[in-house]
């Protein structure tokens, strides 16, 4: 017998805000029916799950999804649950049938990340998995027969996954009903389809809410976009397209299609951020809860009652977000600086409709709340929030040890000392550092106005940098030096 921490720590795959994750070779089916296992044992100890119960899941569109997804039906059955196959949908419309029939799911998905990595994302019946849950998830104990697995740890005798349950018409009606057919009518949108597994629901709905569409880039190859971090490619793609194909805009997700990318009418990417804050706006939210990284139009803006900022991750925000439900808010969002958008309130829609919670990441709310809006274009909407502009990159590779060198470094003695030490590192191109908040990582305010956010990453080997400024121009050339100025740092 072993534990889940014990399988993290001998199989590579780790285990954390984003599920279980790792480079494909190393996700062998032993596994993946271990991370599962061990899920369904924490679920039966929270009375989420038990013998005969459903358990629905669901995968993207990576070469290596369907036999994960196999190896974790093969779990769920042997555990004594039904497993129930959603097909290669969204994560939001996989969550969104789950929480309404309050059974646990789990996603097969890598996300933005490459091909050769993969990932297991757990749901609890309401909702996902909280850092709370996670040590609990950790000492489950697991029973993994090595007669089930050969050599390789792949399974002996593996099993076809069950017919496919329907989960899109669902998810597909939601926003039909939110926003009433025809809201989209006159308008002609850009679907870059890429290898999203979202890619033709997506289509579906902007084309039955009214719209003209184009369908752009589609690939049987995975594509890894990352709406956090957007490839130069599809920068000058989208720009390209707007320009031939005379669009209003172009949309499109990442490879779950959780997170939301939007173009304006020129083809320029909206920042995922300013995504958020035209959204929360557009659901009348009240409190408005997103992490530290996030773009400061949200407080300058003025029109949310109260603005609250967490650590990096969904779960942090939604943990924020039920507290926030708690003391009574009418109307509770969250959005990450990646552009996923979580509901905590249901909220009315079009012709009296109401549209219930979805509190995990969904990419489908945010493009349409802003596509529908009464503004004239796009560019008009983000041109109406206070001008303040972000930018993000990273220096990979950059080992867990060498950033806790760094961070002991940059935070060694008092207030005053890690104000000098960080305008002594980036004062020559962003001024005096005049406040620092350790939320998550190091993020600095400079006298220019400049912020420049230190972090390093949980599931990967590298530092990240998100900067903030006046202009795109700036936020950008503020973290190209901030990078290069750690970068030099002697080793």
């Amino acid at each position: 017998m072993i534990t889940v921490q014990e399988l993290m720590q001998t199989s590579g795959v780790a285990f954390g805000t984003s599920g279980a994750r790792g480079m494909v070779t190393a996700m062998t089916d032993r596994v993946c029916y271990g991370y599962t296992q061990g899920f369904l044992a924490y679920m039966a100890e929270q009375g989420e799950f038990s013998s005969g119960m459903r358990v629905a899941l669901a995968g993207d569109l990576r070469p290596s999804t369907p036999r994960i997804l196999s190896a974790c039906a093969k779990a769920i059955r042997d555990a004594g649950g039904t497993p129930e196959f959603c097909g290669y949908v969204p994560t939001p419309a996989l969550a969104l049938h789950a929480f309404a029939n309050a059974i646990p799911c789990l996603m097969v998905t890598g996300s933005h990340i490459p091909a050769d990595r993969n990932g297991i994302k757990f749901f609890r019946s309401a909702g996902e998995l909280l850092k709370a849950d996670e040590p609990e998830m950790g000492r489950q104990e697991l029973d993994l027969d090595q007669s089930r697995f050969d050599a390789d740890g792949m399974l002996v005798w593996p099993e076809p996954l069950p017919p496919v349950v329907d989960v899109e018409t669902a998810y597909t009606q939601r926003y039909l009903d939110h926003f009433g057919r025809g809201a989209l009518a006159g308008k002609r949108i850009g679907i870059y389809q890429h290898s999203a597994v979202g890619r033709d629901v997506l289509a579906q709905i902007v084309r039955e809410l009214g719209a003209e569409i184009v369908l752009l880039g589609r690939s049987d190859t995975f594509v890894p976009v990352d709406t956090e971090a957007i490839r130069p490619e599809d920068v000058v793609l989208a720009r390209h397209w707007a320009q031939s194909e005379h669009l209003d805009s172009i949309v499109s997700t990442d490879g779950d299609s959780d997170r939301p990318l939007l173009s304006d009418e020129a083809g320029n990417w909206l920042r995922g951020d300013v995504m958020g804050v035209l959204c929360a706006a557009s659901v009348g939210a009240t409190s408005v809860v997103t992490p530290v990284s996030s773009n400061t139009a949200l407080e300058l803006d003025g029109r949310f009652a109260r603005c609250r900022r967490t650590r990096i991750g969904s779960p942090y925000v939604i943990a924020a977000m039920t507290e926030e439900l708690q003391e009574g808010s009418a109307v509770v969002c969250g959005f990450e600086a990646n552009g996923g958008f979580l509901l905590g309130s249901a909220i009315a829609g079009a012709n009296g409709a109401t549209t219930a919670a979805l509190p995990t990441r969904d990419a489908v709310l945010p493009i349409l709340a802003i596509l529908t809006a009464s503004a004239p274009s796009v560019s008009a909407q983000a041109a109406a929030l206070p001008q303040r502009f972000t930018y993000s990159d990273r220096i990979t590779p950059f080992p867990a040890e060498t950033s806790q060198r760094f961070f002991a470094h940059l935070l060694a003695g008092g207030t005053a000392a890690q104000l000098q030490r960080q305008t002594d590192l980036f004062g020559s191109f962003a001024g005096d550092a005049m406040h620092i908040d350790l939320t998550d990582g190091v993020r600095t305010t400079f006298s220019s106005g400049a912020i420049i956010h230190l972090r390093g990453s949980g599931n990967a080997p590298e530092l990240r940098c998100y900067s903030e400024a006046d202009s795109p121009e700036a936020a950008t050339e503020v973290n190209r030096l901030a990078l290069a100025a750690v970068a030099a740092l002697p080793s």
